[in-house]
């Protein structure tokens, strides 16, 4: 390397001093100095040269030209000749300047001129200060030679870029500034190129190294220990040396520079911008940042004000600057960049500029190579403050300016740079970035002046700025989400859908086609907010298609929305620990921002209350602060209204004005402290009117500006006590007055003739208490007002309620240009004023993170863009127009379903449906390819989104369902089915219905595919002669694409989540019913789909299936039940395909998934009538049960109902195939498959019961009781089933008869299972046969209930017999029993009487178990039983009473005896025939014929009760005593009489239960036929009675009595008392029992005596007979007792004529008186 140095030192510096001194003008003696530099300079290396080589030959090394920058030696040398090509760049000849650059920029670059050391002419700056002093020098404008030119660019450029020289500061400006005019002034297009590709080089350089400074700095502070120095750095990873680097740099820029200029040659001509810069990352290349528009012809102006300061105002360097900076590289970038801003906050000149200006020219490139730096921004250079500041203070506003500029070019470039801006420091720009969108994108975009090129310009930054999802959130989260920030997010969509829609007013110079490339621009530009949004919410979105494991995806779902909830909330929890402060903690701010996306939710909804109320206020401001209190935003009192209308910029300040000028208490009041808020102190008195007029606007009436003057002069006053120069608030009230009238005159176009000072000192004379104030001030005043207008402060244009004015056409050209450049020019200015309004603001920037922020976005957005595209659909039939729409619409849907906005979705979805023209009533001639791609989209949709549409599958169905039918002219329909409709004969239109009712299908006179397509008619031709656009558009939807995507619809539904697989699948259902529902002709598409997807769904988890099905199954019992049959066979055949298929799975125990699946058979076997349909059900079931009996669980319940919906039919043959089919299962399947069975069986029992009960077929009746009888049979053999199965709930108890405890406790315990389950289902359906059938069959029902009860009642709990017998008690019940007479009357007969009968025998056989249990309840019945006006009924009660007690006596107890005997009593009782006594023809009702029927009932009834009585009596008789006792006395008693032997006493045997009662129970039995005697007697005794009732018609012809009640009565009793009497184990009660003889014995014999009729005497004669025949065989001492008693009565006898047998009792009761008083002697 030290010999290639030396010979490059050779050839730069000897060759280069040679051509200096060869240049024929070096000789000219004005160059002597030069020439004489020169030649010393050769000599001195001469020199060097031969002490070079004498070294070499002592053994030395050395070099021609000093070694690199390394060896200081070689420093030296190259800055000691230095001198020579200083004065060379110094002379005006070019060729001499030419090559002293060029060495001088190899010395540079080859490291040989560092120019470290301090110059000698200047101590104060180094020597590459001069160097580059020198070379800039040689730049003298225009004049400069272009090889001079280009020879300073390379040279400046090797400077900046080199690596072994350093400038700073100045001397980098310079060099900067240098370049900068080359370009302005050089008119040279390579130079051009050349300057303006150096200045960007430069640049990046610059930037470069500050950032690389900054990242070394770091790392050396980070990692001490491992720090390298840079030298090392470099000699390791350098691979080529800095003069090849340089070269490479410089080369590539001249080549690059001679191209553009070439190609800019080529298209001279053309000045129009296309595609301005690159919004990527960092330019990698100089070529990159280059502009293809860039103006060639540079202006003759002074260029020299690079670095300077800005026309614009003031020193925009921030506080501190110095200060600031940890290196000079950063200082170094700062400058420059300062510089730029500077540059580029040059206003141009007024008017249209001349592309040629220095002006513009400088404008572009200064913005050009901003953008180049913001592009290319570092950390450092987006972090600093100072260049943040500058940023805000300098480009911010220069951008303000020149973003509206008329320029195009200008324009362009300054939007880009915002788009740099926002990518780089949005963070840092939140107001600037607010400012530019609303004052410059908004406003170019809504102005209707504006130009095509300013609309494409910004149309192309939007394009770009929603392209970032980032960005487009960032957009709503930090302005929409802020009270005190414009909604950009909402106004920038709101304006785009307009411009999409066509509805924005362009320039009159627009041309169609820029039109729609600007309404495509703005649909580009929707589609891509909606696509950002849904990137934005991706994590969200699961897609269905990913998951092929139904079970394993609802599992996961599950799982990953809880973990993202963990998540959440941990989050939130961490998030609420960091707040330090409780005010922080309640309005959920951290560190000053927004946290959550509801809290930003929150602050929008408050939000849209302030503006609502501002835009009320706009209007009415009364109604808006009331509206604004009402929401407790704004308080009642004035002064917080004032403070409103204080800070509140967004107000009309006319509306302001007037309010606070209104003379109302509270307007005053308000604008008292209005006033009082702002603050004059040490204001100069026309900044502080300034101050207080720049908030609204002055009212138009005088009284409204005194009451506001007036205030403001007396808070002047207030607030500057101090100044003394106001004697009173009168006059600074005065003045104020005046100034706003000098501000009018001065300002007013419409004023000729101006005040001038002198008239305006004039006029103020006098009024500071009557003194007049300083000339001098006044005159300041004026000045000041005549320079400075008192305007209200900038405000944006875009305030609510105010709306975009549009000006009137414009014809001329020219004028229309001007109003443009003033318009463009007034928002420029109100941009710039705004802007640097907020250069001095930092506001934080919320960097959005949440997902959820997409949703109150689009709540935002939705209806512009469901504006935008619907118009877009429906105007434009361009397929770029109608495939961004359809994009939008699907990303919308896409949103919308991800957060579940169900009016959102459903709004899109209903729009695309409509597009697709299969459901609008629109011709099928208008279908276009744009609504063949909506129904792909559709379909799309579908696939993709399905887990999210829930009820909008709705519309996405119908739309399929239409498009089959739409699919059938496609497929080519003969041309006989398109024809027109009978209805309308005059139309030559095709309705789609006819289509399908002409085609070949499974069942006749039904459509298989297809739902109604409200459609218009097609013309009654062939599709072949449609036109071939139609043709073709029809013939689209039989493309295997669509039908494979329609198909995958179904097909995929497996994929579906939970939710949405029943949204599905409802919505088909609705689909299908309204494909049915059609009158003529219904079509049956979609009910084939619900079968195919219930095919494919069947292997979903049962909880996900049991959802669909509950849909599904209700689908079928509808369509099942249909009035059309084919419609309802297809739907049951189907259930029947389906079924098996789903029972063939089986089912696990205590499942009931199988029970719920064949519900719908119940329901259609229930609800359908046809014979075919229920045939059908029938046939289907018996198939199940056939071949499917060992998989069927649950669902043989459902079998079960559906036979015994069966056993009802009037139809033979569904009756005998139910039949035959249960046959089966009792038969058959109870012996091998019980178990499986066991929860079924008692619906199998009531299936049998209901075959029973079948009146039309009688053999069927009696198999079905067999049937019963063997399934009792079969709980008998197997009870261990019916105990071991699973409890079963208390609510399938049947009818819930049980009344046990177990009853109460919602489940079964397991000892009670065997009865619930088995035994009481088989007998409680017996008494429901015996309730409902005819006799033959329920007396068979009847015989097996006590069979059975008798053959398994061992096995009887007791409080089942209590179960038992409420059931056989419902034989009995009255609610029960037929309503007719007769049918009723055989009831009792036959039935009741029966099953008396039988209960006596069943309570018999284990009256041990149930005897106590089931008296009283016993006892009731029969009680029920005799009051019964049947008489057989009524006496059956008494015998079985009877029955119960002779057949049960020894067994009862205590207890039972005394219920039985008040049993007695009670019949006694309700039997008495009261209304013999009391019954007269005056009662019975007044109708003939209801009386006859009344009164025949009621001597019906007593005469039942006569009997009852007469029965009851006998009852009595034979429970005491036995029957056969009471005959064999009487026979006795008759013989004794006819003095046959005495021994015949002794047949008087203890027989009957007469030794098992008690002498209470006894007498209690004597009562009662004491009583019924008694009331015999009173009967018999009432003569006139008896006549009224013989000729009522009682008993026939026979006058009525009750003889034999009256006496049998008395003789029963007598023959109890008097066993009594003689029973020796009752001693203790014979006194009582005495007693009551006595009586009972003289009552009689007393009665006796005073009948008159001989008839009535003939029958007491066996009474008196008994008694006096019980009288002589009383002992001697009980006989002595009572005959004394009755003695005078005996005698009273004998005067009547009685007969022989009672003669003969009543001599010998004489004569045993007379023995026992001794009036004789004792017989021998």
């Amino acid at each position: 390397m030290r010999i290639l140095s030396g010979d490059l030192s050779k050839m730069f510096i000897v060759k280069g001093l040679e051509k200096i001194l060869a240049d024929k003008d070096v000789k000219r003696s004005h160059l002597a100095q030069l020439r004489k530099a020169c030649e010393t300079a050769l000599e001195d290396i001469q020199e060097e040269l031969k002490h070079e080589e004498t070294e070499k030959s002592t053994g030395s090394t050395s070099a021609a030209l000093p070694l690199p920058r390394n060896y200081s030696a070689n420093v030296i040398n190259a800055e000691k000749h230095y001198l020579p090509f200083e004065l060379a760049c110094q002379c005006s000849v070019p060729r001499v300047v030419v090559i002293a650059l060029d060495c001088l920029q190899k010395l540079i670059a080859y490291g040989h001129l560092s120019g470290t050391s301090l110059d000698p002419h200047n101590p104060q700056r180094r020597l590459i200060d001069r160097v580059v002093a020198t070379i800039c020098a040689c730049f003298t404008g225009t004049p400069t030679e272009e090889s001079v030119q280009l020879q300073i660019i390379k040279a400046l450029l090797t400077v900046v870029t080199s690596q072994h020289v350093e400038i700073h500061e100045g001397t980098l400006l310079l060099a900067v500034r240098t370049c900068y005019n080359i370009y302005l002034a050089s008119k040279n297009l390579i130079n051009q190129t050349t300057a303006k590709a150096t200045l960007t080089q430069m640049l990046n350089v610059i930037f470069m190294r500050m950032e690389n400074q900054a990242i070394e700095e770091e790392t050396t502070f980070s990692n001490p220990e491992n720090h390298v120095e840079p030298a090392d750095v470099l000699k390791r990873e350098a691979k080529l040396e800095a003069l090849e680097i340089v070269s490479i740099i410089v080369d590539d820029i001249i080549a690059t520079a001679v191209n553009d200029a070439s190609t800019e040659k080529e298209i001279e001509g053309d000045t129009q911008s296309e595609g301005g810069q690159s919004n990527g990352g960092p330019t990698p290349s100089i070529v990159s940042v280059s502009s293809s528009s860039l103006p060639r012809v540079p202006s003759q102006d002074s260029v020299d004000t690079i670095g300077g300061t800005s026309s614009s105002g003031g020193d925009l360097e921030p506080i501190g600057t110095s200060n600031s900076f940890s290196h000079v590289l950063q200082k170094d970038a700062y400058l420059v960049f300062r510089s730029l801003c500077r540059l580029a906050m040059k206003p141009l000149p007024d008017g249209i500029p001349d592309p040629k200006s220095h002006e513009l020219r400088s404008k572009l490139l200064s913005l050009q190579l901003l953008l180049s730096v913001v592009q290319n921004a570092g950390p450092v250079f987006r972090e600093h403050p100072v260049f943040l500041s500058v940023v805000r203070q300098c480009l911010c506003v220069a951008l303000s300016r020149d973003g509206a500029s008329s320029v195009t070019e200008v324009a362009e470039l300054s939007l880009a740079l915002f788009l740099a801006l926002l990518n780089n420091f949005k963070a840092q720009l939140k107001k600037q970035i607010e400012v530019f969108f609303r004052e410059i994108f908004l406003n170019i975009l809504e102005n209707p002046g504006s130009t095509f090129d300013h609309h494409w310009l910004v149309m192309q930054a939007l394009t770009r700025i929603c392209a970032d999802a980032q960005s487009v959130v960032d957009l709503y989260v930090n302005y929409d989400c802020d009270l005190s920030a414009a909604n950009i997010f909402e106004r920038l969509v709101n304006v785009l859908s307009k411009i999409a829609q066509g509805r924005h007013v362009v320039d009159l110079r627009t041309t169609p086609i820029q039109e729609k490339a600007l309404r495509i621009k703005g649909l580009e530009c929707l589609v891509t907010i909606l696509k950002c949004m849904v990137e934005w919410s991706r994590e969200l979105y699961v897609n269905p298609n990913a998951h092929s494991n139904i079970g394993t995806y609802f599992l996961k779902n599950i799982l990953s929305k809880l973990l993202l909830l963990m998540h959440f909330c941990l989050l939130d929890a961490e998030k609420m620990k960091e707040n330090n402060t409780e005010e922080n903690e309640g309005h959920g701010y951290v560190n000053g921002t927004l946290t959550t996306p509801k809290q930003f939710e929150a602050i929008k909804q408050q939000k849209e209350i302030w503006e609502q109320g501002i835009v009320m206020f706009n209007r009415k401001p009364r109604r808006g602060l009331q509206y604004l209190q009402s929401q407790k935003l704004l308080g009642e009192e004035a002064v917080d209204v004032a403070r409103f209308l204080v800070t509140e910029e967004r107000l009309d300040k006319t509306v302001v004005g007037d309010f606070l000028g209104d003379p109302d208490k509270f307007n005053k009041e308000v604008m008292y402290a209005y006033v009082d808020q702002l603050d004059f102190n040490e204001k100069d008195f026309v900044s502080a009117l300034r101050h207080f007029l720049e908030g609204f606007r002055l009212p138009g009436e005088a009284q409204k500006i005194d009451r506001l003057m007036e205030k403001f002069a007396a808070r002047y006053c207030e607030c500057n006590s101090s100044l003394r120069l106001f004697a009173s608030a009168d006059a600074p009230y005065v003045l104020a007055y005046s100034i706003i009238m000098l501000t009018t005159d001065l300002h007013s176009p419409q004023v000729k003739n101006k005040m001038t000072k002198e008239q305006f000192i004039k006029n103020n004379r006098g009024i500071n208490d009557s003194k007049d104030l300083p000339e001098e001030y006044l005159s300041q005043i004026y000045d000041e007002i005549a320079g400075n207008e008192i305007k209200m402060k900038a405000h944006s244009s875009s305030a609510l309620g105010n709306k975009v004015s549009k000006p009137a056409g414009v014809a001329n050209e020219k004028k229309r240009r001007l109003l443009w450049n003033m318009e463009m020019e007034a928002l420029s200015s109100t941009a710039r004023q705004l802007m640097e309004s907020v250069s001095h603001v930092h506001s934080p920037f919320t960097s959005a993170t949440h997902s959820e922020h997409v949703r109150p976005m689009f709540k935002v957005a939705w209806t512009p863009f469901l504006a935008s595209f619907s118009v877009g659909l429906q105007d434009c039939d361009d397929l770029e127009v109608s495939t961004l729409c359809l994009d939008g619409i699907r990303c919308a849907i896409r949103i919308a379903c991800i957060f579940h906005m169900a009016l959102e979705r459903d709004a899109f979805i209903q729009a695309l449906a409509r597009f697709t023209l299969l459901t609008a009533n629109s011709p099928i001639t208008e279908i276009k390819s744009k609504n063949i791609d909506t129904i792909k989209t559709l379909i799309t949709v579908a696939h993709t989104d399905g887990n999210y549409l829930g009820h909008s599958w709705l519309d996405i169905l119908k739309c399929i369902s239409q498009l089959e039918l739409a699919q059938l002219i496609g497929t080519g329909v003969r041309p006989q089915f398109i024809t027109g409709t009978p209805t309308t004969p005059t139309g030559n239109n095709l309705n789609l219905n006819l289509v399908a009712m002409n085609l070949n299908l499974n069942l006749p006179g039904i459509s298989t595919s297809g739902s109604n397509l409200h459609l218009s008619d097609l013309p009654s031709v062939s599709i072949n002669s449609l036109e071939p656009s139609v043709k073709e558009s029809i013939g689209e939807t039989i493309s295997q694409s669509v039908v494979v995507a329609v198909d995958r619809i179904f097909t995929g539904s497996t994929r579906l989540d939970g939710n949405a697989i029943v949204d599905f699948v409802r919505a088909l259902c609705q689909i299908s019913l309204e494909e049915l529902a059609h009158t003529t002709q219904p079509r049956m598409f979609s009910l084939q789909k619900i079968v195919e997807i219930s095919y494919y769904n069947m292997g979903r988890i049962r909880l996900q299936w049991s959802r669909i099905w509950e849909v599904l199954g209700d689908h079928f019992n509808k369509v099942g039940t249909s009035s059309n049959e084919n419609i309802a066979f297809f739907a049951v055949d189907s259930l029947r395909q389906l079924a098996m298929k789903f029972i063939e799975k089986g089912e696990l125990a205590n499942f009931r998934f199988q029970k719920d699946f064949l519900r719908p058979f119940e329901h259609i076997m229930k609800r359908n009538r046809s014979p075919t349909i229920r045939d059908m059900v029938v046939r289907c079931v018996t198939q199940m049960v056939h071949s499917q009996s060992d998989n069927i669980k649950s669902g043989w319940k459902n079998i079960f109902c559906v036979f015994l919906l069966a056993a009802s039919d009037t139809d033979e043959a569904i009756v005998e195939l139910a039949f035959q089919t249960i046959n089966k299962v009792v038969t058959e399947l109870y012996v091998t498959n019980m178990s499986a069975m066991i929860d079924s069986f008692q619906d199998c029992v009531k299936c049998l019961s209901e075959f029973a009960c079948n009146p039309l077929y009688p053999d069927t009746n009696m198999e079905a009781i067999r049937l019963i009888r063997l399934c009792g049979r079969h709980v008998a053999d197997q009870p261990a089933l019916f105990r071991d199965g699973g409890a079963q709930l208390a609510d399938e108890m049947v009818n819930s008869q049980l009344t046990s405890a177990v009853t109460n406790l919602g489940l079964i315990p397991e000892e009670e299972r065997l009865w619930v389950r088995g035994w009481f289902p088989i007998l409680f359906e017996l008494s429901c046969i015996i309730g409902r059938c005819k006799l033959d069959v329920r007396t068979r029902a009847l015989t097996v209930l006590f069979e059975m009860a008798k053959q398994y009642g061992s096995t009887f709990r007791s409080h089942w017999w209590k179960d038992l017998f409420k059931v056989i008690f419902r034989i009995f019940n009255q609610s029960k029993l037929p309503d007719q007479l007769s049918e009723k009357s055989d009831w009792l007969t036959t039935t009741c009487n029966h099953a008396l009968y039988a209960m006596v025998d069943v309570i018999t056989q284990y009256f041990d178990l149930i005897g106590s249990l089931l008296m009283d309840d016993f006892i009731a019945q029969l009680l029920w039983c005799v009051t019964q006006e049947n008489e057989q009924l009524a006496r059956s009660g008494v015998n079985c009473l009877e029955n119960l007690v002779i057949s049960n006596g020894p067994k009862l107890g205590d207890d039972s005896w005394l219920r039985i005997c008040g049993c007695v009593d009670d019949i006694f009782h309700l039997t008495l025939p009261d209304a013999l006594l009391t019954w007269s023809p005056h009662s019975a009702p007044t109708e003939a014929d209801n009386g006859l029927k009344d009164t025949q009932r009621l001597f019906n009834g007593l005469l039942v009760q006569c009997q009852v009585q007469l029965e009851l009596i006998h009852t009595i008789d034979n429970i005491v005593f036995f029957p056969s006792t009471t005959r064999k006395e009487d026979a006795d008693l008759l013989a004794s009489a006819k003095s046959i032997s005495a021994s015949q006493r002794d047949l008087d045997l203890d027989q009957g239960m007469f030794q098992f009662m008690s002498t209470e129970h006894l007498l209690l039995m004597v009562d009662c036929l004491a009583k019924s005697h008694n009331f015999a007697r009173q009967f018999n005794t009432n003569s006139t009675q008896r006549n009224v009732l013989w000729k009522a018609g009682f008993r026939g012809s026979v006058r009525p009595n009750l003889l034999k009640q009256e006496t049998q009565s008395l003789a029963c009793a007598m023959r109890i008392l008097f066993r009594l009497y003689h029973d020796e184990g009752r001693q203790n009660e014979w006194t009582m029992v005495a007693d009551k003889l006595t009586h009972l014995g003289k009552d009689a014999l007393e009665y006796y005596v005073t009948l008159e009729t001989e008839s009535h005497r003939d029958a007491w004669s066996p009474l008196m007979l008994l008694f006096l025949w019980k009288i002589n065989q009383l002992s001697d001492e009980k006989f002595k007792t009572h005959v004394s008693s009755w003695h005078q009565l005996l005698c009273e006898l004998v005067s009547f004529e009685l007969k022989p047998e009672l003669r003969s009792l009543l001599r010998k009761i004489f004569l045993k008186v007379g023995q026992v008083f001794r009036v004789v002697a004792a017989a021998p």
